[in-house]
């Protein structure tokens, strides 16, 4: 199905002397379930080369593409009707989602971005330090918190977290806050608690109610992962369908706009896409330009990103009117082993990109050429981090007092594994009983 615009154009043939397709050709977003759909040729893209990009992400363990211009789907990978309805773990492209959350929040009043977490936090909670952390200091990874990504991830992988935003302020600050970028999983955690309290109610709850529901995301479509204390996970963990984590780049892409609504203010989106003190690359829980995280350095300079480990990506070139989601377990390939396959996530973005703005009628840029690897400088062993591990049994200095995997804080703990619906596990939901979308 195609928007009016699209209708015009695809049913007559046809467009003004001098115009080009792509300048007339619009799709309209809605809560339906089906995108509106256009053909390659409509939004100035050739349908060879396009399917050619495609046929190469899926040889590459992309397993759903997306690819819409103008808002409409002029492209889907070869897999696409087996995966698009089954929730897939996004990882940390969940912080995406909860920088929206913080932007309703902040549009209805509810969440002061410049005002210290102290503000909402129970009376007690935290030290002093941590306290005087901003609630914009966790949307631009500037909480000043020890980092081991690995580390902080792997307790909730294997849900024994008690609770996860009170580990967050037991985290030693290695940065006052506010003066140096750490890509702090805990931090979002603690934001994800924050905006709850903030809003007075379950984050899950807020989130359908006024982000999910508008852009057609029912409640039955996906299981987002709440810790042993039910606080929902911010920096991953949100098992969602390809065909609505599109949505929500879409969503992003129109600056907050959907339909007739407007979800999250363009002026929040504006703050969003603007690079923090501490990194030119990140603004509010999005990577921003080219040469950042897994973004070609290739593309326009406007080009920002979603993104999740094992390359979970929504990509959006505001210039090229270009929308680009993938879901899938990696695919990069490295000629430098475990370190180079860690550190050198772009180059099947890189390759991807160079075969899709091949198939744009007029190519909006020169070819790159191959992708050349750089030197990797990471070390593998440098992402575990012991004390942090030991912090969740409430011991090292990582730990809170009082919280630990039998006990936090004199609350009482859900049992490992009891918020999993059944048929998810870790990274996927399948099976009758499952989550995901069924029509």
């Amino acid at each position: 199905m195609v928007g009016a615009a699209a209708v015009a154009l695809v049913a007559g043939g046809a467009v003004a002397a001098g115009a080009r397709a792509e300048d007339d050709v619009r799709c309209l977003v809605s809560s339906a379930r089906e995108f509106e759909r256009a053909r390659p040729e409509a939004v100035g893209l050739d349908t060879d080369r396009l399917n050619d990009a495609l046929r190469f992400a899926k040889d590459r363990n992309r397993l759903n593409v997306q690819v819409f211009r103008n808002d409409c789907l002029v492209g889907v990978g070869p897999g696409n009707e087996l995966t698009g309805g089954t929730p897939w773990n996004i990882w940390s492209s969940t912080k995406s989602v909860v920088s929206l959350l913080a932007g309703i929040a902040w549009d209805r009043g509810a969440l002061d971005l410049r005002a210290p977490i102290d503000k909402y936090l129970p009376p007690g909670l935290g030290d002093t330090g941590h306290r005087s952390i901003t609630v914009q200091d966790l949307l631009t990874e500037a909480s000043g918190l020890r980092v081991s990504a690995f580390t902080e991830g792997i307790t909730g992988v294997f849900p024994i977290d008690p609770n996860s935003a009170v580990q967050a302020l037991g985290v030693r600050q290695d940065h006052p806050p506010g003066t140096h970028f750490s890509y702090s999983q805990r931090s979002v955690d603690l934001l994800s608690y924050v905006i709850e309290l903030a809003i007075n109610e379950p984050l899950q709850d807020f989130a359908q109610r006024e982000l999910f529901d508008p852009l057609g995301i029912r409640r039955s479509d996906y299981y987002w992962a709440r810790d042993r204390s039910a606080h929902t996970y911010g920096y991953a963990h949100l098992l969602i369908p390809p065909d609505d984590f599109a949505r929500i780049g879409l969503l992003v892409a129109n600056e907050g706009h959907w339909g007739t609504m407007q979800v999250v203010s363009s002026d929040y989106m504006a703050m969003a896409r603007t690079p923090s003190r501490t990194n030119e690359c990140y603004g509010y829980l999005f990577w921003l330009g080219p040469g950042c995280a897994e973004i070609p350095d290739f593309l326009p300079h406007d080009t920002y990103a979603i993104s999740g480990l094992g390359l979970q990506n929504v990509f959006i070139i505001p210039s090229l009117h270009l929308t680009v989601m993938w879901t899938g377990i990696f695919g990069n390939i490295s000629r430098q082993g475990l370190a180079g396959a860690v550190q050198n996530q772009a180059e099947l973005p890189y390759e991807f990109f160079r075969k899709l703005l091949a198939a744009f009628l007029h190519p909006p840029i020169p070819d790159p050429g191959p992708y050349i690897e750089p030197p990797a400088e990471v070390d593998p062993r440098g992402l575990i981090d012991t004390d942090m591990l030991l912090a969740v049994f409430g011991i090292g200095p990582d730990a809170y007092p009082g919280c630990n995997v039998f006990n936090c804080l004199n609350e009482p703990l859900a049992a490992p594994f009891s918020d999993t619906p059944p048929g998810c596990v870790i990274v996927v939901c399948l099976g009758s009983e499952a989550p995901g979308i069924r029509e």
